[in-house]
Parts: C-alpha cells; sequence; structure tokens
C-alpha cells in the first residue's frame, strides 16, 4: 500500500486527494511507491533551484554571517510549521509540505532587495515578480528530466505556488490563472502554506534581528505578541540567559499563533462544512486564518519588524548595494548578452528570435533570479572590477 493510500483513510473531506486531482500538464505512469504529492515534493528537493537556496538571502545578505537565516532554511521551517498544522485540520500533508518547499523558489539574490531590482528593470518587458518567477521555475526553467521541460508538478500544487497574480498575468497562465479571474480561493492546503510562510518569517526575523544587534529585547517589549510570552519565560526561568530565554519565547510566540490558526479554522471549517476541495475554492474568502484578536498581534509585530528591522540604516544601505548589483548586471546582459554564459547566452538569443526584446530581456533575468548572493557579486566583480579575474 502506497504512503497516499494510507493517509487517504484520515483526510477530511475538504483535503486535497490524489484521486481527485487535475493532474500533471504531461501525464505520467504513476509512481509504485509513492503518491503524487510525495513525487512533488521529492522533484523539488532535487531541483537546482532548491539548493541554490542556500546562499540565497532572507533578510541579510548570505556572507554577513553563518548563523542567520537564509531561503532555504526558511523553507524548511515553513515546511515544518505548515505540516503540524494540516496534519491537526487533517488536510493532505504532502502537498502542504511540497507547496512550502517551493514557495521560494524563483527569489531573486539578496531577497525583496532584489526582486525590486528587476521589476524595476524589467518593467518595459512584463515586469518580473518572484511568486510567478516560483512557477516559471517549475513549469519552464528546471531542466532534468527528458520528456517534458520543468517539474511536471501537479495542478494542486503549482496552484499553491502562485499565491498572487495581476488579471493580465493570470488570462496567459491557463488552467492555475483561472481563480484570479473567478475570484475563487486556493485549497487549504495553499492556503496553510501560505500563512505558515507569514508565521515563519515574522518570528524568526524576530530572531535574526536581535542576533544582528538592529533590536533589542527592550525594544520589542511594545510588542504585545513577544512581550506576553517574554513575561511568562522570565517568570518560570528567572535565571535563563538571554540567549534561552529569547529561543523559548520565540518558540512560545510560534505555537500561539499555530494553536490558534488550528482552532479558528477548525471551527470555521465546522461552520462552513465544506464537502470537497472544490468546495473551499468557491468560497468567497479563505477559510484558513487567525481569530481577529490573533492577528492584530500578527499584524502589530509585522509592522514592528517592517519599520525597525527592514528599514533599519544597515539593512536599507545592503538594499542600496543590492540594487545598483542588480541593475547594473541587468543593463550589462541585455545590452550584450555574449558576457552571460554559453548555455544562458543561447538560451536568450532564442528568446530574442522569438519574442524579440522583452524574450531577451525575460531570458537575462531569468538568468540573474538564480544566482545566489556570492555568485550575483563574484559577476559583478567580473564585469566591473578591472583588477578582477573572469
Amino acid at each position: 500500500m502506497s504512503g497516499s493510500a494510507k493517509l487517504r483513510g484520515g483526510l477530511a473531506p475538504y483535503a486535497a486527494r490524489e484521486e481527485q486531482s487535475r493532474g500533471r500538464r504531461h501525464p505520467e505512469p504513476r509512481p509504485d511507491f509513492r503518491g503524487e504529492y510525495q513525487r512533488d515534493r521529492d522533484r523539488i528537493v532535487h531541483s537546482n533551484a532548491f539548493r541554490r537556496l542556500v546562499y540565497k538571502t532572507q533578510v541579510f545578505v548570505n556572507h554577513e554571517g553563518d548563523l542567520y537565516r537564509t531561503r532555504l532554511t526558511h523553507s524548511m521551517e515553513v515546511a515544518q510549521i505548515a505540516r503540524t498544522i494540516a496534519l491537526a485540520l487533517r488536510l493532505n500533508e504532502p502537498l502542504t509540505e511540497a507547496i512550502s518547499l517551493a514557495h521560494d523558489l524563483g527569489h531573486t539574490p539578496f531577497g525583496h532587495a532584489g526582486q525590486d531590482a528587476l521589476n524595476q528593470c524589467m518593467r518595459p518587458y512584463g515586469g518580473f515578480e518572484h511568486n510567478l518567477q516560483s512557477l516559471r521555475v517549475v513549469d519552464e526553467l528546471e531542466d532534468r528530466y527528458p520528456d517534458f521541460h520543468g517539474l511536471n508538478l501537479t495542478f494542486e500544487c503549482r496552484e499553491g505556488i502562485l499565491k498572487h497574480c495581476s488579471l493580465r498575468n493570470a488570462r496567459r497562465l491557463g488552467d492555475v490563472g483561472e481563480r484570479f479571474i473567478r475570484r475563487q480561493q486556493p485549497g487549504l492546503e495553499a492556503q496553510i502554506a501560505n500563512l505558515a510562510d507569514e508565521i515563519a518569517y515574522n518570528n524568526h526575523d524576530v530572531d535574526d534581528g536581535l542576533r544582528a544587534g538592529l533590536i533589542e529585547v527592550e525594544d520589542l517589549q511594545q510588542v504585545r505578541l513577544f512581550e506576553r510570552q517574554h513575561a511568562a519565560v522570565l517568570e518560570q526561568y528567572p535565571a535563563l540567559s538571554e540567549r534561552k530565554r529569547v529561543h523559548e519565547t520565540i518558540r512560545r510566540m510560534i505555537n500561539w499563533v499555530v494553536v490558534d490558526l488550528v482552532r479558528t479554522t477548525g471551527k470555521r471549517l465546522e461552520e462552513a462544512k465544506p464537502s470537497s476541495s472544490d468546495d473551499v475554492r468557491r468560497r468567497p474568502r479563505p477559510l484558513a486564518g487567525f481569530s481577529d484578536a490573533v492577528l492584530e498581534e500578527h499584524l502589530e509585530l509585522k509592522a514592528f519588524l517592517r519599520e525597525r528591522v527592514y528599514r533599519h540604516h544597515k539593512v536599507l544601505r545592503m538594499t542600496a548595494k543590492a540594487h545598483r548589483v542588480l541593475e547594473q548586471l541587468f543593463t550589462a546582459f541585455l545590452d550584450d548578452v555574449d558576457l552571460m554564459p554559453e548555455g544562458h547566452r543561447d538560451v536568450a538569443r532564442q528568446a530574442e528570435r522569438e519574442h524579440g526584446t522583452a524574450g531577451r530581456a525575460r531570458a537575462v533575468a531569468d538568468y540573474i533570479a538564480g544566482m545566489t548572493d556570492r555568485y550575483a557579486i563574484l559577476e559583478h566583480r567580473r564585469l566591473f572590477d578591472p583588477a578582477e579575474r573572469t
């Protein structure tokens, strides 16, 4: 019996079920000892894009310290949180995990700073958005299998990866774009993966911000979610070192919002009584979510991080450098595709033959988006530092 067959009997009626999947873009024989969503997860883990996440930044540039989170560690933390929630709600755990692990595959080097820079460069050619790029990675750019481009993931996994999309882009995406046109919701597994992403980066950016010295514990006393758990830890363990006290506080913060999410979503499901995953999709609003009180605290923490960490002068200086690096790389490669490695150069020339300058620009953006922080810095040096060997 396959792992998916064992799981199926314990799934809730509204969970994603493999026998009801809308399938893959290219039909394949069923796997012998894995479920279809397990196959999705395994293909994601073995992809080049997934491995590169280890050298892509979360908030801090990768070379600044070995203990800061990267896109890879973040994706693993998201998957762990999402799996816990999925199991509690009797959702499809392998699908939830696959979506969580794939959600950042299209992220540029230098995090959101890199995305903003590439979007600015690509504005005359259709723009750039990391969420769409993640889908592009799994649909087209990964090149590992003899029968198709991309990873050929299931519809449900691809749907979950695409969290946001304009109507203009949705119309050209086919099946995964339909829900944005019809104003429908994704499946619950995708909803949970999205919320787990927010939980992970909110709480773990507190840890990284403290570790980097951008904020102090005293600063966080104004944030209710932190202050409540920190006071409880201090009362229970008055002699605990600050490092352990912070770790225990953040652990409890995550638990607090996860428990609320499970309970609140469970109540909504009891009231709505969706009979299937498609019934979930037809709802006017997502069924997964926090209670009003916890959502308010969650957003308060998010606002604090935006003002005190993401807009800290040290982070903004790094952001400015990242903008310059990627803008200069884009301009140089767009002007002369021969500066790119042979494989990427050939792709750019073919794209230009088929789609003109916009095709060439998209190929350049694909190359830059796939870079790690370290590689982008090295390529910039190779191009612009006269003393650097090519």
